[in-house]
């Protein structure tokens, strides 16, 4: 099979998050193969993907892998899947997967850009479990529950400062949420092209922090448009390869843009 090192949210190589790719000839082999895959590629996500049968509601069938757990939805990914259809001609225009979170449709814009249309995440408020504090080592303004899809505890923390300052003990985080934390702040400044600041703690996944998140701005949009009344924002993941996701809240849709860059191209051979 055919494998792709794409790096995505960023429009340089070694920045952004990066992601295995792999287009499938047939329908997808059984799960342990992917589950192997996915952890020889050993980054945050493996996307496998397939051509379904056209006059269908979707185009691609798609699933995605951390080195130990597939996951129900995964954005860095699916940027990086479109990009690998698009950049090589597999296929043009906007490109609907079939996913476990419903049909996600990817459409490409000008100079690279990719703009995904995925499901809002559900916010409800919920009291800063006990514990939580402690494992981040900064006290919570606010929490709250993503629903099922995301699966994250969302913490908004004082300001930018503290969120890039967080060293978190990620053992403990883990008895907090499905998958993970995810701490946000306002920006400090606007003007340095972002709205708001996070970073993403998953270690019941196998990630102890991603680099950039695309599924969490479907929970960070919805907070940030409340809180700041806008729809349409720039959120920047703080990390040491950073990335900036374009938000635009369309009410149970959110709609996440960023670019991506093939940094290797090659074959698996097992």
């Amino acid at each position: 099979m055919r494998i792709r090192i794409v790096d995505a949210f960023t429009d340089r190589p070694f920045a952004g998050n990066p992601a295995g790719v792999l287009l499938l000839d047939d329908v997808f082999p059984d799960d342990d193969r992917l589950q192997n895959v996915a952890m020889e590629v050993n980054h945050a996500e493996t996307a496998f993907a397939h051509r379904l049968p056209p006059g269908g509601e979707a185009d691609w069938a798609l699933r995605w892998f951390t080195p130990v757990a597939e996951v129900a939805m995964c954005g860095h990914a699916t940027l990086a899947t479109a990009h690998v259809l698009h950049t090589t001609g597999a296929h043009e225009g906007p490109v609907r997967f079939a996913t476990r979170s419903g049909v996600l449709v990817a459409t490409p814009g000008p100079d690279g850009w990719i703009t995904m249309d995925f499901p809002t995440a559900p916010l409800t408020a919920v009291e800063v479990p006990n514990g939580v504090a402690e494992a981040l080592g900064a006290d919570p303004l606010a929490a709250y529950d993503t629903g099922p899809d995301v699966g994250d505890l969302l913490v908004e923390l004082a300001d930018e400062r503290t969120v890039l300052g967080l060293a978190p003990d990620h053992k403990a985080l883990m008895a907090h949420s499905s998958r993970g934390v995810i701490a946000t702040a306002r920006a400090d400044d606007p003007s340095r092209g972002h709205d708001f600041v996070s970073r993403c703690f998953f270690p019941n996944v196998g990630i102890d922090e991603d680099p950039v998140t695309g599924s969490a701005h479907t929970a960070l949009a919805p907070h940030w448009s409340a809180r700041l009344g806008r729809d349409d924002l720039t959120g920047l993941q703080a990390s040491r390869r950073s990335g900036l996701v374009r938000t635009g809240l369309r009410g149970d849709r959110t709609l996440l843009t960023g670019r991506a860059v093939t940094v290797i191209d090659g074959a698996l051979l097992a």
